[in-house]
């Protein structure tokens, strides 16, 4: 994926809560880089697992300026 990845306000509030405990900024820029191709439309993708160990889900969507992360979901 060219270009940058935007983490939306709404996922940084996320971050702070108990289910996401253990995944940072930087494992979802991680995560979201590492899927292939253009999503066009928002998606879940699953199965990501941060420095902690931590799994999570996240869905992202291609925007002009980037990927968008629009939110993270902890398991």
């Amino acid at each position: 994926m060219a270009g940058k990845i935007i983490v939306t306000d709404h996922v940084k509030k996320r971050l702070k809560d108990v289910r996401q405990s253990g995944i940072l900024i930087s494992d979802l820029i991680h995560a979201a880089g590492r899927i292939p191709g253009r999503v066009p439309v928002a998606a879940r993708f699953r199965g990501f697992v941060a420095a902690t160990g931590r799994v999570f889900d996240i869905v992202i969507k291609d925007v002009a300026i980037g990927r968008l992360v629009i939110t993270v979901i902890g398991k």
